[in-house]
């Protein structure tokens, strides 16, 4: 996209929150090795510089193929980012010291693989800003993204649990020491179908059959794809044994049908079929067991994690506990980075890596993250809100609330609100699958922002770069164009 003369792109602003970010990163380092060490090693700067200079490769990405794009949503993918990583590497540094082991070095143990991740992760989100320079040509390849989806969803049911079972829950695939969750890149791709058929569906959809208790209700044969929805969740419910991959799947469906129809009716739908289902399965799970006891377990747990039947159990309640705990420990100040004991928590560095920063940065320090991953989901809703074609809308609406919805069930999980999930905390948790995937939505949110806040929002803007101009539509008052490709 050529820049306009006196519209403002912003990349200035982005470049000076970049490095605001990596300065926090350093300075939650120096405290780190301060509480280990009683000192400071003078090389404690040099993962947050090397993080610096991955960001800023990706600055000079977008600053030359989305110019227009927010210049909020890298520096604060950017600090969860890189928090996350000082955080892995503190538990480097507390293993070693246990060991009486060197000093970690930048690429080694745990930190230094989600580092080279989080390369891996920045060239990918790069290559797609190069590819897709209009985030519409997407949808041309809606059903294939579909039918790759509902694949990439199932493979981890259809393997053997030796490869495809991580405590528990199917949402894996193992090879030797690799270790790849689909559905991360699932997700993705089921946006894009689903906000294709939507936009395409939308006015069929919006149909009333009837009105109860003062909202109006879908017509009966309109319910089709919400009940095969909520069938493939029940299927991921069963096969692979998490809650919470079939609650963001289905979740997303139907926000994302909510925000294309603008009917409250079939969140009610949603919340009824999913919840009726999910107490249906825990009522099976207690009496025939089968591919239901897993989710019974946890459910029981959920309900009672400090019973001591369950607290003794290997594989039981002892994490949630100690999550708890961690919590509890951490008060509202917390002890300090680097001054806990997170260790004690299992997985801490994946799964329960909430809980184990919760310890040591508190109540306030926590709830200073969320904002920042609040911060994230409002500038994607933002995006989606200004672009003017309904699949942009759809589509940026639609991984704005997955984001935010994964960080529910993961903080659900660990605080007791909801049973555990397999979930892995974006940004945060160790682990590349998942790392990967969420820089991936980033960067399809900077595309559609850019669209957003770029000179075609003002002026206009054709269904394909150098094509005519559409009439525009209404979606929720806000002018739009429905692309057909």
């Amino acid at each position: 996209m050529s820049r306009v003369p006196g519209l403002k792109t912003h990349r200035n602003a982005e470049l000076g929150l970049l490095a605001l970010a990596m300065v926090l990163v350093a300075l939650y380092s120096a405290v780190v090795e301060a509480n280990q060490y009683d000192t400071v090693t003078p090389m404690f700067w040099v993962p947050a510089a090397l993080l610096g200079v991955l960001f800023v490769g990706l600055h000079f990405v977008v600053r030359f193929t989305a110019p227009y794009a927010d210049p909020v949503l890298i520096p604060a993918v950017a600090l969860i980012n890189g928090l996350g990583i000082s955080f892995l590497r503190r538990l480097d540094i507390a293993k070693a010291i246990t060991h009486k082991q060197p000093h970690p070095g930048l690429f080694s143990a745990t930190s230094g693989r989600q580092l080279i991740w989080t390369l891996a992760s920045l060239i990918l989100a790069s290559v797609l800003l190069l590819v897709i320079r209009d985030h519409k040509i997407v949808s041309r390849y809606a059903y294939t993204l579909g039918l790759v989806g509902i694949v990439l969803v199932m493979i981890p049911a259809v393997l053997p649990a030796s490869l495809s079972e991580v405590n528990g829950a199917k949402l894996w695939i193992k090879l030797g020491p690799v270790q790849v969750q689909p559905g991360e890149f699932a997700k993705l791709a089921l946006v894009s179908f689903f906000a294709y058929y939507l936009v395409s569906k939308r006015e069929v959809l919006s149909l009333a059959s009837r009105r109860f208790l003062g909202i109006d209700f879908p017509r009966g044969r309109d319910l089709g794809p919400v009940v095969t929805v909520w069938l493939l969740s029940l299927l991921v419910l069963v096969f692979e044994k998490d809650l919470g991959t079939a609650l963001l799947y289905f979740g997303l469906f139907v926000v994302t049908l909510y925000v294309a129809t603008e009917r409250a009716s079939w969140l009610i739908i949603g919340l009824l079929l999913f919840f009726g289902g999910v107490y249906v399965a825990y009522l099976l799970g207690a009496s025939v067991g089968g591919p239901f006891a897993n989710f019974y377990d946890r459910a029981s747990i959920w309900l009672d994690p400090f019973n001591e039947t369950f607290y003794n159990r290997t594989g039981g309640s002892y994490q949630l506990v100690q999550g708890l705990l961690a919590l509890g420990t951490g008060g509202l100040f917390g002890s300090g980075p680097g001054a806990g004991s997170p260790g004690l928590v299992p997985a801490v560095s994946t799964d329960f890596i909430f809980a184990g920063m919760g310890e040591e940065i508190g109540l306030f320090g926590l709830s200073a993250l969320l904002v920042v991953y609040l911060l994230i989901v409002e500038r994607g809703l933002r995006a989606a809100l200004n672009v003017r074609d309904s699949f942009g809308k759809l589509v940026g609406g639609g991984l704005a609330f997955t984001l935010g919805l994964q960080v529910f069930v993961i903080l659900g999980g660990i605080t007791g609100l909801i049973p555990l999930t397999g979930q892995t905390t974006p940004f945060l948790s160790a682990g590349g699958s998942s790392l990967m995937a969420n820089w991936l939505l980033v960067a399809m949110l900077l595309r559609i922002s850019n669209a957003a806040r770029g000179p075609a929002a003002s002026s206009g803007s054709s269904d394909r770069p150098g094509g005519p101009r559409k009439a525009p539509t209404q979606l929720h008052g806000a002018p739009t164009e429905v692309f057909k490709p």
